[in-house]
């Protein structure tokens, strides 16, 4: 299409902080947490990113390589993501091994993204100064990225100090595991991922004015690529979307209407950006889609904004569903069947030779029933001559 720089089939999955209601039996939780990843691995989405967060209540899982491992046990052919991993709350060299381990546990399943923390409130419990996270991170990034490459570490920071430190065992994925880095206001996240080459994972809201930072975000990235000799690849670009989907838009705006007030809670009371949607509001699913916040509605709605999504950014590889429990459970369910049923197809052109012989048909049915018609009365006639 004209606005598209990119115009590959593109890719579904699920971004899984998770946000679960404080109401929820974290136990069940997490049993759910690996339920839904064996129904995504079923319907054919293609990855899920497990979140890491350590306060707030809602983000409930700490440690995403426990999330992969045990999800790698139930699953055949998802891509199984941290997303993300906080660097500058770890020794680089220590989850470097975890995720060389890992890798191979998931037999190259595994993508491992990265982040600086989202929470203040993560990085005060262990006396990390918030306004060193950025600078940590990348001082992290590095280094992993040298030890995946099979690299020999010397490195002393303020934080952590590495002695010619290497790998015990390396990634199973050749030259290493993919990586992808966060990006959601400033391009410190795109910078990052373009001098390593890595993959860039969008977060954030979808209206017209943010997804023109986004492409200026990009644009930031592909000269960084550049720059360090790599070549910037869209299909490695990942972005979330809040949705929910029904057969009916009536359905999806009371499905929404079940999670969204506790949601709205949390973004006022614990997530450091400014809330996108006003507490105590009468319909915050309607002010949601009116504001290009969420996609709720049926397939047909979901293709349109994704669409337009597309359009504005120019293309890229793959649409992540902001997992965020609006949906009672099994209404969830529903809603990532029928993105599986009517919305990835229409992405990846799956029905493109259905539709094709389909319409081959329909042209020239007449002409095929005159055919049969005239065969089934020359049968008939035979079978008379013989005296039948």
């Amino acid at each position: 299409m004209s606005g598209l720089h990119y115009d590959r089939a593109l890719r579904f999955g699920l971004f899984f902080a998770p946000f679960h209601s404080v109401k929820l039996n974290p136990t069940y939780a997490f049993e759910r947490d690996l339920l839904l990843s064996e129904h995504l691995d079923r319907l054919g989405f293609e990855e899920i990113w497990y979140g890491e967060h350590h306060s707030g209540g809602m983000e409930t899982v700490a440690a995403p390589e426990l999330m992969i491992a045990a999800a790698a046990q139930r699953t055949k052919y998802i891509k199984l993501c941290a997303g993300v991993r906080s660097l500058p709350y770890y020794n680089p060299y220590m989850l470097a091994e975890t995720v060389a381990q890992l890798d191979h546990m998931t037999r190259g399943r595994l993508i491992f993204g990265v982040g600086p923390g989202a929470l203040p409130s993560d990085a005060k419990m262990i006396a990390v100064p918030v306004n060193e996270l950025r600078r940590r991170m990348e001082e992290s990034l590095d280094t992993i990225v040298a030890l995946m490459k099979g690299e020999t570490v010397t490195k002393k920071t303020d934080w952590f100090d590495l002695r010619e430190a290497r790998l015990s065992v390396g990634p199973f994925t050749e030259p290493m595991t993919e990586m992808a880095v966060t990006s959601i206001r400033s391009p410190a996240g795109v910078a990052a991922a373009g001098r390593h080459g890595l993959g860039v994972l969008t977060l954030g809201p979808m209206n017209d004015a943010v997804l023109g930072h986004h492409v200026e975000n990009w644009r930031i990235h592909e000269e960084e690529c550049r720059k360090a000799g790599h070549v910037p690849d869209r299909g490695k670009w990942r972005i979330t979307l809040m949705m929910h989907i029904a057969e009916t838009r009536e359905q999806a705006f009371a499905d929404a209407s079940w999670g969204f007030p506790e949601y709205i809670g949390y973004t006022h009371d614990v997530v450091p950006a400014p809330p996108s949607i006003p507490r105590d509001i009468a319909n915050p699913a309607q002010f949601a889609v009116e504001n290009q916040i969420a996609i709720i509605g049926t397939p047909d709605d979901a293709i349109r904004e994704i669409e337009r999504v597309r359009q504005k950014l120019g293309g890229f590889g793959a649409v992540l569903v902001f997992g965020n429990d609006l949906a009672p459970w099994p209404a969830q369910l529903r809603s990532f069947e029928l993105i599986a049923e009517f919305v990835k197809p229409h992405f990846s052109r799956a029905n493109a030779l259905r539709q094709a012989s389909y319409d081959k048909t329909a042209a020239a049915i007449e002409t095929y029933r005159k055919e049969a018609g005239a065969a089934a009365e020359s049968a008939i006639n035979r079978y008379k001559a013989r005296g039948g």
